[in-house]
């Protein structure tokens, strides 16, 4: 296959296909897009649609990618408000209310000029004070969403990247996500014996709501693929067992109801993954990423990126390993070379890979750094067709 675009070129790396190349796709994120575009991170989350900034990101350099796009519940007796105040020429504190039928929930993020927002306040506090009016506001109607802004961001793209329908979180993230104290209150919690009933139930009806979800998205949208997010559902939080117990189903009901429509499914798992790769393929996800190196993730070098091409093998693609600090940002181009060439002779046949990052690329990143591992993967389908065409002359009678 020759000259391919680069959404055909992720889109055959998630099917499997034969491509003229790997797809090679920094996750570039927020940080990167907004210094190219000279903004700072509040002028950027305000002034350019996210798809639009990896648009120009990814034809900046040349490269695949992927972003995600999101749909909005329809909520017509929920009221919001916004209270913003500028905590100095830097900071903005953004304070939220949200009125639901069964009460009021608040929450609060902060914003700078040189960083992403981040929560300062939870909406789900008191759980028998908040938690109905938190349901009412989580499990709205998905047949109510309002895809609109998805179908016109896919359309915006076009083929310079693979703009994924954004359907939502595993379950525990869901619920940490929500709940005042976030990680270190939700994990006590699922940890309480007198918790798991309520949990489980939770959980069963988030499944359901989640496949109900996906079911709108590929029904109403163009997206050829749906993304499952990541904040602490991962290994390196979690562990394996709470991740089978709570989060696996949940990503296992989505992938039936996605499939099913003739559509694929991208997750986003953070840190360490070696002990649930075998789970990632008998779920049926197409695509994970971004699979770190250590000391973040655990797929160390040619010997780990071996055990994962086996255990992915015809079942899931593998996006990542290139790492974003230790090779992107403080290595050098021979560093990073070395590892894009790790990943490449790792799946030599396989055609389910993306040479990806090990998470966001930082903006401290060289320029020359992020070229060199792009450039590799390049080089590395040339010398394939270098080699294609000895051969074939050599064939010659």
């Amino acid at each position: 296959m020759k000259d391919a675009t680069p959404k055909q070129r992720m889109l055959n790396a998630y099917l499997g296909l034969p491509n003229d190349r790997p797809p090679v796709a920094p996750e570039f994120w927020v940080y990167y897009p907004a210094k190219l575009l000279g903004l700072d991170m509040i002028a950027f989350s305000r002034e350019i649609p996210f798809h639009i900034a990896l648009k120009k990101t990814f034809e900046h350099f040349h490269c695949e990618g992927w972003g995600i796009a999101c749909g909005s519940l329809q909520l017509p007796d929920v009221r919001y408000s916004r209270r913003e105040t500028w905590l100095d020429q830097n900071t903005i504190l953004q304070q939220d209310e949200i009125s639901t039928p069964f009460g009021t929930l608040t929450s609060a993020t902060r914003s700078q000029r040189d960083e992403p927002s981040w929560i300062v306040e939870r909406p789900l506090k008191d759980l028998h004070r908040d938690l109905k009016a938190w349901e009412y506001l989580s499990f709205g109607d998905p047949s109510s969403m309002d895809v609109s802004g998805i179908i016109r961001a896919w359309n915006e793209v076009g083929d310079s990247y693979l703009l994924e329908a954004f359907l939502g979180l595993p379950f525990f993230d869901f619920y940490a996500s929500a709940r005042e104290g976030g990680f270190e209150t939700a994990i006590l919690e699922f940890c309480d014996p007198d918790m798991e009933r309520f949990l489980l139930y939770l959980r069963d009806r988030y499944k359901e709501w989640l496949a109900e979800r996906a079911r709108v998205l590929c029904d109403r949208t163009p997206c050829e693929s749906l993304f499952i997010g990541c904040s602490w559902s991962c290994n390196s939080l979690l562990g394996p067992a709470l991740w089978r117990k709570w989060d696996k189903p949940v990503i296992q009901a989505v992938s039936q109801t996605v499939h099913a429509r003739g559509r694929l499914l991208h997750l986003h798992f953070h840190g360490r993954c070696m002990e649930t790769i075998a789970d990632f393929a008998e779920v049926g996800l197409d695509c994970v990423c971004p699979f770190e190196r250590p000391p973040g993730g655990d797929v160390a070098g040619a010997e780990g990126l071996a055990a994962v091409e086996r255990q992915l093998r015809g079942k899931t693609t593998m996006n990542g390993n290139v790492h974003t600090v230790a090779t992107l940002i403080r290595g050098t181009e021979h560093d990073v070379r070395r590892e894009v060439s790790e990943i490449l002779t790792a799946f030599r046949d396989n055609p389910r890979l993306i040479v990806g990052t090990g998470d966001q690329v930082g903006r401290e990143t060289p320029e020359e750094n992020l070229m060199a591992m792009i450039s590799e993967v390049k080089k590395f389908a040339s010398h394939k067709d270098e080699s294609a065409a000895d051969r074939n002359v050599q064939n010659l009678p």
